[in-house]
């Protein structure tokens, strides 16, 4: 099976080009499923570290320390693993921390506002996980040429229009409907959790075609943290579309 193209920075077709090993230390997908799961657990407890914080503080600065940490040093180990795979077994659950942390503060942020939405974002996330997962291993969902080529494109262009927006936060302005509850901004939102929902039809494919070309073991590790990188952002993109929806209510 050829490698598939994928909008995953983590998940290129590089990180798996011309590797070759034995059947005993290969890269399978149910090693990768496992890991995955565990860096999902890994996260989860980090984050209700956060979450318990605000519970009991009542306080958003007492979590700022933690959502601080945890956003730089994602990145931080975020960079260091695409750069240096073979350090994935190491990076993958300490990025899971970190998002932990970050995730957890940045979801009591939003609790404070719009009560009840966290569980609403992470039930949505892996129910959308579950969906998609399902329908591709059913092959309701091929990823086509053409399909990896749109999401590609749709993600760099998403990319982009953030990097924009950043930047001209340094100037007080901001994109317009970008962030704010009008129709128009909801509608940005929605487009953006469905492009980030196909990322993780790539991601499959890609991991897929990735085992069946017998990377190595260790890359069981990097396929479960490129799946993390993708749903960090799948959940975020759903907390910000909700809370434009709790708004216009």
């Amino acid at each position: 099976m050829a490698l598939a193209r994928t909008a995953n920075p983590a998940l290129n077709e590089t990180a798996f080009r011309n590797y070759r090993v034995h059947a005993a230390e290969s890269m399978t997908i149910g090693g990768t499923v496992n890991k995955t799961a565990l860096l999902v657990v890994i996260a989860l407890l980090s984050a209700y570290f956060t979450w318990s914080r605000f519970i009991s503080t009542g306080s958003l600065q007492a979590i700022q320390p933690f959502i601080l940490i945890g956003i730089l040093g994602g990145f931080i180990i975020a960079l260091v693993t695409v750069f240096k795979k073979t350090f994935a077994p190491v990076g993958a659950p300490l990025y899971a921390v970190a998002e932990g942390l970050a995730l957890g503060g940045i979801s009591a942020v939003f609790e404070k506002s719009y009560p009840g939405i966290a569980v609403q974002a992470i039930f949505l996330t892996f129910g959308i996980l579950l969906a998609l997962l399902l329908a591709y291993k059913s092959r309701l969902i091929r990823a086509t040429e053409n399909f990896k080529l749109g999401v590609f494109a749709a993600t760099g262009g998403i990319a982009i229009v953030y990097l924009l927006n950043f930047v001209m936060g340094f100037f007080g302005a901001r994109i317009p409907y970008l962030f704010d509850s009008s129709p128009l901004g909801i509608g940005i939102s929605l487009f953006i959790v469905v492009i980030a929902s196909l990322n993780l039809v790539l991601d499959f494919d890609f991991i897929e075609g990735a085992a069946s070309r017998g990377a190595p073991k260790y890359m069981e590790w990097y396929a479960a943290f490129g799946l993390m990188v993708t749903l960090v952002w799948l959940y975020l993109e759903i907390l910000r579309l909700l809370s434009k929806l709790r708004e216009q209510k």
